[in-house]
């Protein structure tokens, strides 16, 4: 008989955003004329830019002719949108990278999920607390995290970040094989300095240590301080895995384009203690399981690299930017505690009174109608928090930081 992989079975009955859904939608049936806001899904609203539509109608017109129609193509992604990345992306922050370690995706959270088939089921992993639930999930998928007690997956290493060690994680007190890190942080919009960020690099030079780097908020960071990538930091392109997104910065959630970087120094061990490279690993990888990122989108996220699509591209940037400091003002302005919106385009608050995370979700949503992310559903660490995006429109926003101010 055909065996069912159990390890999903352990997974929580629902995604995190499916029980958002399922709340919202039990309240609309026995509220059907309230005008509900949502500050949850961490979704774009902003059109796409003209240098991208103008370019994907190129594209399209392209693949209506014989000479300019593209069938399959390469896995690890069209040369012009590699070169591209390389480019515009690391060659001005002094980063030299070779396309060949650039790998075009469908949206980063296909790699994030995907990259752990590259290591064992048993290599030991690390989380910063709260944490985008994907990591842990897929972790959970291979058999890698363990039983789920009390809201802890026993193999897992939570490092918490909170208020309380101003959302700066500590290094693991014993050697752990791979770190996730994502940084602007999703969902607390918290940001990681150079410093502690070569204290990771060196942890994991150290420990031969794998670390998965999602960067796909990079593109809000106004801190010139703040690093971007963390080939920044000395050393790096030996230890880390880093992953991209066009999704938030391009407004590519409906469109599907990322990259996922896998630098060839970057090597993992045999059990016999040979060293294997990972970018071939992967390479091989992709050739087998995915077919390559569509020709249109990979045209579409090369126009984000033009004077006019980065021009543009900042404007939008700016337009939820602009919601953010607008949402942290007046939150702050009601006497709540809150983190990030000033280099990312989440806000991380306290619950007032120490309520529980899904306990104000749901006062929030009946009473002022405007729907947030319990912090619980990231982690441990995140209960007796919610998280608010910035990818709403400004109106909506305003609105719903009216109805706050009457519900608070």
């Amino acid at each position: 008989m055909a065996l069912v992989n159990e390890h999903f079975l352990k997974l929580p009955n629902n995604y995190l955003f499916a029980d958002v859904a399922k709340k919202i939608n039990a309240f609309k049936v026995s509220h059907p004329n309230a005008d509900v806001i949502s500050l949850g899904i961490g979704d774009v609203t902003r059109p796409l830019c003209p240098a991208v539509t103008e370019a994907m109608h190129r594209a399209v017109d392209e693949m209506a002719t014989e000479e300019g129609f593209h069938g399959y193509g390469p896995e690890q992604g069209y040369l012009f949108l590699r070169e591209a990345i390389v480019k515009n992306d690391f060659l001005p922050r002094g980063i030299r990278l070779d396309p060949s370690e650039i790998f075009v995706n469908d949206g980063a959270k296909s790699d994030t999920g995907n990259i752990q088939e590259l290591v064992r089921w048993d290599n030991s992993i690390g989380v910063t607390d709260p944490i985008y639930p994907v990591y842990i999930d897929s972790n959970v998928m291979i058999g890698r995290a363990g039983e789920l007690k009390d809201g802890r997956w026993s193999n897992v290493v939570y490092l918490p970040c909170t208020a309380e060690n101003n959302f700066v994680p500590q290094l693991p007190d014993r050697r752990v094989d791979i770190i996730y890190l994502c940084y602007p942080n999703n969902p607390t919009g918290t940001v990681i300095s150079k410093d502690e960020l070569r204290k990771w690099v060196n942890y994991a030079l150290k420990n031969d240590t794998l670390i998965f780097y999602d960067a796909a908020y990079e593109a809000y960071i106004k801190d010139p301080d703040i690093p971007h990538s963390i080939y920044e930091i000395k050393g790096a392109r030996k230890v880390a895995i880093e992953f991209h997104s066009f999704s938030k910065t391009a407004g590519f959630t409906g469109v599907r384009c990322g990259y996922t970087v896998v630098p060839k120094e970057l090597t993992a061990s045999t059990l016999s203690g040979g060293r294997i490279a990972l970018n071939q690993l992967w390479y091989r990888r992709q050739c087998t399981k995915f077919n390559g990122t569509s020709y249109i989108s990979q045209r579409a996220a090369e126009a984000t690299y033009t004077p006019e699509g980065k021009e543009q591209i900042r404007q939008t940037i700016a337009y939820y930017m602009d919601n953010a400091r607008m949402m942290r003002d007046e939150l702050s302005r009601l006497g709540l505690q809150v983190f990030g919106g000033e280099n990312a385009p989440y806000i991380w608050l306290k619950t007032p009174g120490g309520e529980g995370s899904w306990r104000f979700f749901e006062q929030m949503l009946y009473n002022a109608h405007v729907v947030c992310t319990p912090g619980v559903g990231f982690g441990p660490s995140g209960e007796g928090y919610v998280r608010f995006t910035a990818f709403g429109n400004h109106e909506d926003c305003a609105k719903a930081m009216e109805r706050l101010r009457k519900w608070i």
